[in-house]
């Protein structure tokens, strides 16, 4: 499957490509890119085919917009593509409602995008970040406003927690408002934490998985090895911020690494695109969101999904990064499921099987 082969996103009708462009790099000063080489990103990804392109608002400190709002003009190119932008951060320092995602903010926050994107409608628009204190139904109902008013076309969350993602859902499934058709979450060989919760419930409540950080913050591509001292880049950024990039720096981690390393050389491929290969074809992954500070990286990972990785292969890299398994789902296999299904196995329906409707006896007369 290559880039100009699309996905529905979640349950939805916006048609996307498997791999997105990240543009998180445009005059990003700390890591990212010149103005020329993010135009030649854009082409490049635009020329192979892609229609799906992701930024936000606190990229560059509205840096990102701004640029590729320019780029999207000079090409020409705003009814080809799909617009993704986000919000949560703040725009304001000393401002309490400049930031977070009450109501308040989320307005803000979507006429500076379209202000900086230089359009009256965004394809997609997300919640960044969990704020810890904005009610989800503040969230949902203001978002549907959005759509209601054709500022937004389809909606989604970030970096959120499954119990908040399922109630936000619920929520617009019950009253009728715009339900969530994505979840951007990171995941990766390194980073498999959202399989104990946010994989079932993407696929049970149509949310497809958009993937960030697909390479681990650039392990994944081989750029780092073991013994190496300290980090480059984002990694070298993000030392100190709280967050688990820095933290990726770990034997147990480079150990992954080693064996990624193998699987890409039997495959006759990059570490980078067996990789992003491997996550895109994970369950409930809608897209991956690809991001580069140079031309050469975006062409390498264009590739990714230009062939299929043998089972076998596949199979190791399963085999080495599996997480282990948390509470409760300890519980869920092994010696306690026989116990519950007392000796019985149950397997999948086949394909056609629909579950029959409960029929009521008739109420008394």
């Amino acid at each position: 499957m290559s880039v100009n082969e699309y996905y529905t996103l979640g349950r939805s009708g916006l048609r996307v490509s498997r791999l997105a462009l990240g543009t998180m790099t445009f005059r990003n000063k700390a890591w990212g890119n010149d103005d020329d080489v993010a135009r030649e990103l854009l082409a490049r990804y635009l020329d192979r085919g892609g229609n799906f392109i992701d930024t936000a608002d606190v990229y560059g400190g509205g840096g990102s917009e701004t640029l590729l709002g320019e780029l999207i003009a000079e090409r020409q190119v705003r009814g080809k593509i799909v617009l993704a932008t986000k919000f949560t951060h703040n725009g304001d320092r000393g401002n309490p409602n400049a930031s977070g995602n009450g109501r308040v903010n989320i307005l803000r926050a979507v006429e500076a995008s379209l202000r900086r994107l230089r359009t009256d409608y965004l394809d997609l628009y997300l919640l960044h970040n969990w704020d810890l204190v904005t009610p989800v139904e503040e969230v949902v109902r203001t978002l549907d406003d959005l759509v209601t008013q054709g500022k937004v076309r389809h909606v989604g969350l970030s970096d959120v927690p499954a119990w908040y993602a399922s109630r936000g859902q619920t929520i617009a499934e019950l009253r009728g408002y715009e339900p969530f058709c994505t979840l951007q979450l990171e995941y990766s060989l390194l980073q498999r934490d959202i399989e104990h919760e946010f994989t079932r419930l993407a696929t049970d409540h149509g949310m497809g998985i958009m993937v960030w950080s697909p390479l681990a913050s650039g392990m994944l591509s081989g750029k780092y090895r073991s013994g190496e001292q300290g980090a480059q880049g984002r990694l070298a950024t993000m030392k100190g911020a709280g967050g688990n990039l820095f933290d990726k720096m770990r034997e147990q981690h480079f150990a992954v690494v080693a064996e990624l390393q193998k699987v890409a050389k039997a495959a006759g491929r990059s570490m980078a695109q067996v990789a992003i290969n491997w996550i895109a074809n994970r369950p409930g992954v809608g897209s991956v969101v690809l991001g580069a500070t140079r031309v050469e990286q975006l062409e390498d990972t264009l590739q990714s999904l230009d062939f299929t990785l043998p089972a076998e292969l596949s199979n190791r890299l399963e085999e080495a990064t599996r997480p282990p398994p948390r509470f409760p789902y300890i519980f869920f296999s092994g010696s306690v499921q026989d116990m519950i299904l007392a000796g019985a196995t149950v397997g999948d329906k086949p394909a056609g099987y629909t579950v029959p409707h409960l029929i009521r006896p008739p109420k008394k007369q």
